[in-house]
């Protein structure tokens, strides 16, 4: 199914959303920008406190795929050559051979990645631009479509390292878990207590229905959907905007804007459109941006957040009529 239409693309996805939602109850916006950060080819970070469910939703996800899936754990004292491989010397060969790390897969779930100093953290620096993997000064290709998950921990919490700019700026999203509804804790009380030992939310019910090769069409047609002039010209003005905004004190760089047309052209593929809309822009705009810009301190000090002056900063910049 590698010739697949607009339509079948969007259809899939909507049942990639059923399936994972079979084990993520509740939490709707995160499965649908978790999704849009797969079919436009990009990286995405989770974050949240412990316990609501950062690490299942990556699971959800890997189990609706027949791809290969790892899971890294970070620690603070994970090495670098934990996660990409090393060379060993064999000694009956009398030659050197590679043992690849568990970088080489389709989707990599990085847990914890704030736990990692940041010598840890840019081992994955390569292969989220490149999608490659460096060894002992030659280049490995990771298997396609690949696919980073970083779950974090907010930096408040204790044995937490902040993210280097550089490495924030290779996300596509940044994605916030916040507590679930009333409706929706009790649901998913009721689904680990009944019936089961331990506390976890069983997957055992979702189903495999892409395969790598899906995948990569779904991404290939949405590289396809068309990005008028208008839409890029907007998209690249609420990005400037964000460098000399009274309440930043850093903006987001062009990879800014090249993430927000890519994103929204997964969020237009989503919908069985064709073309991106001013409201793609819009819908997308925090999760793409909240990572790239930095807040000024008096601001962090009167208690102002950064998807709040960016949503003014949405609120301001003029869209384009379609």
């Amino acid at each position: 199914m590698t010739d697949m239409t607009l339509q079948q693309a969007s259809e899939l996805a909507q049942q990639l959303k059923q399936e994972i939602a079979k084990a993520v109850i509740g939490q709707k916006q995160v499965i649908d920008e978790t999704l849009i950060a797969l079919i436009a080819g990009g990286n995405v970070l989770i974050e949240g406190v412990p316990g609501l469910g950062k690490t299942l939703l990556v699971r959800a996800l890997a189990a609706t795929f027949s791809g290969q899936f790892n899971r890294i754990q970070f620690t603070p004292d994970l090495m670098p050559a934990d996660i990409t491989g090393h060379t060993l010397y064999d000694m009956d060969t009398k030659s050197f051979s590679v043992r690849k790390g568990p970088i080489f897969t389709n989707l990599l779930l990085a847990d914890e990645i704030n736990r990692a100093p940041a010598k840890t953290q840019s081992a994955l620096l390569e292969v989220m631009q490149e999608r490659q993997v460096t060894i002992e000064g030659v280049a490995h290709p990771v298997p396609l479509p690949f696919m980073t998950l970083a779950t974090q921990n907010p930096l408040e919490q204790e044995g937490t390292y902040p993210l280097p700019e550089a490495q924030l700026d290779r996300f596509l999203l940044k994605i916030y878990i916040e507590y679930p509804e009333s409706a929706e804790e009790s649901l998913m009380v009721a689904a680990v207590t009944n019936h089961q030992t331990g506390n976890q939310l069983n997957i055992s019910n979702v189903n495999a229905i892409a395969t790598p090769e899906t995948i990569l069409a779904m991404q290939k047609l949405a590289a396809d959907v068309v990005a008028d002039n208008s839409i890029i010209d907007y998209a690249v003005r609420i990005v400037r905007a964000t460098r000399d905004w009274q309440g930043l004190s850093i903006g987001a760089g062009p990879r800014g804007s090249i993430s927000l047309i890519s994103a929204a052209r997964a969020m237009a593929m989503l919908h069985a459109r064709d073309y991106i809309t001013p409201d793609d822009i819009k819908e997308i705009a925090l999760p793409v941006l909240r990572h790239r810009v930095g807040l000024a301190p008096e601001m962090e000090l009167e208690g102002y957040s950064t998807d709040q002056i960016l949503s003014g900063i949405l609120e301001k910049i003029e869209a384009p009529r379609q």
